[in-house]
């Protein structure tokens, strides 16, 4: 593999903003920032006007085949997938060893109750799959996770509340012995809780991170003081929780930055209320707020989408592309613009353990994404792409997804 210069360029590390910089890539590796020596092999790309960032990772999907090399087309070098089936889990492991789709990890199969969520959407277009019964399951549960190459435990409490349908739930004994058999085996655990007497479960059995921000009550700034004193993390999934509130997420689609590269079908979908769910009111503004909470409380906020257009049809929140509006939403509740792309690099890499990627520092991963503009002034330049690489290789990016 030859040599990768992308020279005089604005540099968001991850962490930080480097004004002026060059990147050397090499054999799918960073080898040097700042002043680099450009090697006679190498292919030079002017960064004038541009702004260098690490390849995003999205720290909420579901991944389907297919989507993975969606997902890289608008930047998402990284997908954490939070709830698969064996059958689709080799398929989407498949095709993330490819190089020009997104890297995964997974939660492999979460941990739900007998006919509890998600089972009412998945179990008609997957079939059966491992539910527990009481709290004697979760050792044998998670070493079976184990066996499934799980790079952490999904428990979803969920008593659909939140859904309007009630559903059956994960008790706190089963869920306090989910956590603790996970924290034995090595794995961190992250639960999908909607309810902020869900979410408190959760941080009383020893959660590492929350994978969506709750309905909260009067009490939210308690309950964002115990997660932060507990250094839970969460991700928000805002473009999500608008989408449900029939919101301005419609706007992602109408930016053609980013719908000129969507499928028809796709970009009629985002942001709308999907087929089968009623919107909610107001939820846009209540999590967003609650999200404020939790980031002056000094909690640790990812982005993550809640990506699920697959095999069941298009979804509001998409693969790849729907990443660029959870950053805007961040923003919009409070994160500065930095933050919210460190909510999409660096601090998701440092949560799940990811330590060769989320930064451009030398050695790591030549995962990056190239935009016009600078986007630590205005978080939609992200979706102006430039140029993507997955470990040093260009990923063709210029046509529309699902398009000829």
């Amino acid at each position: 593999m030859s040599a990768t210069v992308i020279r005089d360029v604005r540099i968001f590390d991850g962490e930080g903003i480097v004004p002026r910089g060059s990147v050397l890539v090499r054999d799918g590796l960073i080898a040097c920032v700042g002043q680099v020596d450009v090697p006679g092999d190498a292919q030079v790309i002017e960064g004038e006007g541009r702004t260098l960032l690490p390849g995003l990772i999205d720290a909420h999907t579901h991944a389907f085949p297919g989507k993975l090399e969606q997902a890289v087309r608008f930047g998402v070098t990284t997908e954490l997938d939070m709830f698969s089936v064996p059958s689709i889990l080799r398929q989407v492991r498949a095709e993330a060893a490819k190089p020009y789709a997104a890297d995964l990890r997974t939660s492999g199969t979460g941990a739900t109750a007998p006919g509890g969520h998600p089972s009412q959407f998945m179990a008609e277009v997957f079939g059966a799959f491992p539910m527990l019964s009481s709290a004697e399951d979760s050792v044998p549960f998670v070493r079976d996770r184990v066996a499934e190459g799980a790079d952490y435990l999904k428990i979803l409490i969920e008593d659909g509340s939140a859904m309007g349908m009630p559903l059956p739930c994960l008790d706190a004994a089963t869920v306090q012995a989910l956590v603790e058999a996970a924290h034995a085996q090595g794995l961190l655990a992250v639960a999908h809780a909607t309810t902020q007497a869900g979410a408190e479960l959760a941080v009383a059995a020893g959660i590492d991170g929350l994978t969506h921000v709750f309905l909260a009550d009067s009490e939210v700034d308690r309950l964002a003081a115990r997660l932060a004193e507990a250094r839970v993390f969460v991700t928000a999934t805002l473009a999500l929780f608008e989408s449900l509130d029939d919101q301005a997420g419609t706007s992602l689609a109408a930016d053609e930055r980013i719908g000129a590269r969507l499928s028809p079908e796709l970009r009629a979908a985002v942001g709308h209320t999907p087929p089968g769910f009623s919107s909610v009111p107001g939820l846009a503004v209540h999590t967003a707020e609650t999200t404020a909470a939790l980031h002056r409380a000094g909690v640790v906020m990812l982005a993550g989408t809640d990506a699920n257009d697959g095999p069941h049809g298009a979804f509001p929140v998409v693969h790849g592309a729907s990443l660029h509006r959870e950053l805007e939403c961040l923003t919009m509740a409070g994160l500065t613009p930095v933050q919210a792309l460190a909510a999409a690099t660096s601090v998701p890499a440092k949560c799940y353990g990811l330590d060769d990627r989320g930064r451009i520092a030398p050695g790591l991963r030549a995962d990056l994404l190239l935009v016009e503009g600078d986007p630590t002034q205005d978080i939609t330049a992200t979706r102006s792409i430039a140029g993507v690489w997955r470990q040093g290789r260009s990923v063709p990016y210029a046509t529309a997804w699902g398009l000829t």
